[in-house]
């Protein structure tokens, strides 16, 4: 058994404490990603959480040039623009599809500038690479408290108006009907799809943290029409592809030739691409629309 555990876990795994952030990090990203990924799938919402992925960007490269940490950067551009987005046509799709290219087309135009800016201006190194891919073996371990805070609050979102999403996802003319708010409802969800975009963006780069986002989910619904069974599925999904994902990016380091470590993102990214295409064979004709009904 201590030789099988040697060939899977490379020496110092358990007792490194950047794997230890890494995983306290990612699993608390996994779990808000999971939850919020099936409000994001059911409500037809993956352009705008692919939209916060990118301009998370500028946030992460602004954050670089003021020396603080990423994740403030990452959350606070992507709630600021979930909420402009709510204010110029996230009522209707068509409006909703417009604001978002707008804003999204604006901010990848600063965040061009600001990367810019951080590889000619700052002493900082990999900062563009860390950005756009992640690295989660150099998160600050004094970063935990304000993503726990962060997940919380989105998951609270999430806690609160459950039941009202749900509704409103199937029709908006029911929820309506029965006096929900819809409009601001969906501002609240839109905010806390917006820092469950910061969180991935944090650990596998702002742009691959659409995957997180909304992979996992896809892959449940694919497997369950239920709500609560798919939040769950999606979870243990993101939970085992990022844990899978850190373990082979640790041990990469002592493949041969070049011992250099391959990154984090891309075992995490192309194992949930991997478990998509199982669900796929394991439910081929079964099919999903925007509200999670089964086609």
């Amino acid at each position: 058994m201590s030789g099988f555990l040697g060939s899977v876990f490379a020496p110092g795994f358990f007792g490194s404490s950047p794997v230890h952030v890494a995983l306290a990090v990612g699993s608390v990203a996994a779990v808000v990603s999971g939850i919020l990924g099936v409000f994001t799938v059911m409500r037809g919402q993956s352009y705008a959480g692919h939209a916060f992925a990118d301009i998370s960007v500028t946030g992460g490269s602004g954050s670089f040039l003021l020396g603080i940490s990423p994740i403030w950067g990452f959350a606070g551009t992507s709630v600021l623009t979930a909420g402009i987005m709510d204010m110029i046509g996230i009522r209707r799709p068509s409006g909703r599809d417009l604001a978002t290219g707008i804003v999204r087309g604006a901010a990848l135009g600063l965040a061009a500038l600001f990367l810019y800016w951080d590889t000619t201006h700052t002493s900082t190194t990999g900062a563009t690479i860390t950005i756009l891919f992640g690295s989660m073996f150099i998160i600050n371990p004094s970063t935990i408290p304000v993503v726990v805070a962060l997940s919380l609050a989105a998951l609270g979102i999430a806690a609160v108006l459950y039941r009202p999403l749900l509704l409103s996802s199937v029709s908006t003319d029911l929820a309506f009907a029965r006096g929900i708010p819809v409009r601001l409802a969906g501002a609240a969800c839109l905010i806390a799809i917006a820092v469950a975009v910061s969180l991935s963006a944090l650990t596998i780069g702002a742009i691959l943290s659409t995957a997180l986002l909304v992979g996992p989910a896809a892959t449940a619904l694919r497997l369950t029409s239920r709500p609560g069974r798919a939040m769950a599925w999606a979870v243990v999904i993101g939970l085992v592809t990022t844990w899978l994902g850190i373990l082979l990016a640790y041990d990469s380091f002592s493949w041969p030739p070049a011992r250099h470590g391959w990154p984090v993102s891309f075992f995490v990214v192309t194992l949930i691409f991997l478990c998509y295409l199982a669900a796929q064979l394991i439910s081929p004709g079964r099919r999903r629309d925007p509200a999670g009904g089964r086609g």
